[in-house]
């Protein structure tokens, strides 16, 4: 089924530049400054398990998935997590 904006009752939540991640399927949002979390962006680089929703913009939030992938997003965390609650 392809998202629609008028249609956002399927749980689908933009983070950045026409990408969509299901809200249910979201554990955490995190801030990717931390030494920690910058060096588990950089050995998962190149992996399936990385999905880079940037499109080369600066990467402000990391979105933790329960099937274990990591997305990239530059929308702040506080911007993922609102539109997550408004689509959980």
């Amino acid at each position: 089924m392809m998202y629609s904006p008028e249609n956002s009752q399927d749980g689908m939540v933009n983070v950045g530049y026409g990408n969509f991640v299901k809200a249910s399927r979201v554990v955490s949002v995190l801030n990717p400054d931390s030494a920690p979390l910058k060096r588990l962006v950089r050995e998962m680089r190149g992996k399936p398990q990385l999905l880079d929703a940037t499109v080369g913009r600066k990467t402000r939030s990391m979105i933790m998935l329960d099937s274990g992938h990591v997305v990239l997003s530059s929308h702040s965390p506080e911007t993922v997590v609102q539109k997550v609650g408004n689509n959980a």
